[in-house]
């Protein structure tokens, strides 16, 4: 790999050197999913911002997201993949393992931006058989939003833990006034789906192992069903999804919830189609200034927790200009990052967290981006730096079932199934108790090929 490395920058070097860009260099291809025209124009500028300083033309090509597997598999069998693409966790593993991605590329561009900068959580959610496949670019993990107000005029613990929330349900729960919680209970709904993984993840629990289905440890999953229980009672009746969340947590009426970090705008009251209505001004920030977010929460049986996350990858592909790839990709992650960011940045966390000359760089400049869409601000403004630095630490310990074990495929059709969905609910609604829901779950997702 090192004389690689050493032939890459000097032929680069080479090319820089002696003008060898624009005209007279093949043009990078560049696949992105993220093909919304706000975003597209951000992407053109970096590719525009790379040019300048490189020579090298990029062209920016948008390509639907639920059409990027096919489209690469397609190419790849065509020998015509692009240079670059900007794709989900989904790809990491498969496009690794057929030979799409070119992962000793990938490495060596980690290596050069020092992987030691990177989130460490990230960086284990992009590695396959124990090397980087793809570069991660940005992500956002699931977050519980809860009143730090009222959690501290109460003089409890922020909620990182199972028992700092059921302390917390049991203090403030008082209905109709206040629920202590809006749990996922629709059970045909991906926002429950997710919302398990977490809860379920914080107590290290998983249905994959390396080989296939693993059975769920029985005294975990107690733990996590009692949990989820506790939330669910102390949530309004009915079926529950991220609409219901947002509503009851918006009016004041809800002590704690879990969404993802798109609502840490519509909280500060910059979109007018989801306005906090605890107040009588839909455009107050005053709530976002009530809240708190924890990432990264933990059960009972491991202490150390785990955050549900959602990365991005920047993949050079084995069908690249890969010289010049590899320096789109670093430019894209270096000096072009904070442009990579403000593609959405409410989204976008800095899974890069600075370099070798500031460790917090990025994280910085991150919270300068302007968030919102009928009106912008700073999320460095909304929120106070405990909360900011709560927000991207949870790449730190990011995780997703499956990763791991590389058993992504399966832990999605087991997902996907909703089987776990529906007997957690059957749990909650007092069918069966929580070993013989742990006994039907182990019966029934050891079906699922």
């Amino acid at each position: 790999m090192f004389g690689r490395k050493l032939i890459a920058a000097t032929t680069m070097a080479c090319a820089l050197a002696l003008g060898l860009g624009g005209a007279n260099a093949e043009t990078l291809r560049f696949w992105t999913i993220e093909e919304q025209p706000e975003r597209l124009a951000k992407q053109e500028e970096m590719a525009a911002a790379f040019k300048e300083k490189t020579g090298i033309d990029v062209d920016v090509i948008p390509v639907t997201e639920k059409d990027l597997g096919t489209r690469a598999t397609a190419a790849f069998a065509a020998g015509d993949l692009p240079d670059v693409i900007y794709h989900t966790l989904q790809y990491v593993g498969p496009w690794s393992e057929a030979g799409i991605l070119d992962t000793e590329a990938a490495a060596d561009v980690m290596e050069a931006l020092g992987t030691d900068t990177f989130a460490p959580g990230a960086v284990n959610m992009s590695t396959v058989d124990g090397e980087v496949a793809s570069v991660p670019s940005d992500g956002w993990t699931q977050m519980i939003v809860y009143r730090k107000d009222l959690f501290e005029e109460n003089g409890l613990e922020a909620p990182t833990t199972y028992a700092a929330i059921e302390a917390a349900v049991e203090k403030l729960h008082n209905p109709p006034e206040m629920f202590g919680f809006v749990a996922a209970t629709k059970i045909d709904e991906n926002f429950m789906s997710q919302v398990l993984e977490h809860v379920l993840l914080a107590n290290g629990i998983t249905p994959v192992g390396p080989d296939g289905f693993l059975p769920l440890d029985e005294t975990k999953t107690v733990e996590a069903l009692e949990f989820y229980k506790t939330i669910a009672d102390a949530s309004p009746p009915g079926d529950l999804f991220w609409k219901q969340s947002r509503e009851v947590y918006f009016a004041g009426k809800a002590a704690m919830i879990i969404w993802s970090p798109f609502i840490l705008d519509e909280l500060a009251g910059l979109r007018d189609s989801a306005p906090p209505t605890i107040n009588d001004d839909p455009t107050s920030a005053a709530l976002a200034g009530m809240t708190g977010v924890v990432t990264t929460f933990s059960g009972p049986s491991n202490p150390d927790g785990a955050a549900w996350g959602d990365i991005r990858y920047f993949g050079i592909t084995n069908d690249a200009d890969t010289d010049a790839a590899m320096e789109f990709v670093k430019f894209s992650m270096d000096e072009g990052y904070l442009t990579t960011l403000s593609i959405a940045p409410e989204g976008k966390f800095p899974i890069r967290r600075g370099n070798a000359d500031d460790a917090t760089k990025f994280v910085k400049g991150w919270a300068e981006l302007p968030v919102g869409v009928d009106r912008k601000a700073p999320l460095g403004e909304l929120y106070d730096e405990v909360t900011i630095n709560s927000i991207v630490e949870g790449l730190e310990t990011a995780s997703r079932w499956g990763v791991e074990e590389g058993q992504l495929s399966l832990a999605s059709k087991i997902i996907n199934s909703q089987t776990l969905n529906r007997l957690v609910r059957e749990f909650i609604d007092g069918e069966r108790d929580a070993k013989a829901t742990v006994a039907a779950l182990n019966e029934q997702l050891a079906e699922i090929q």
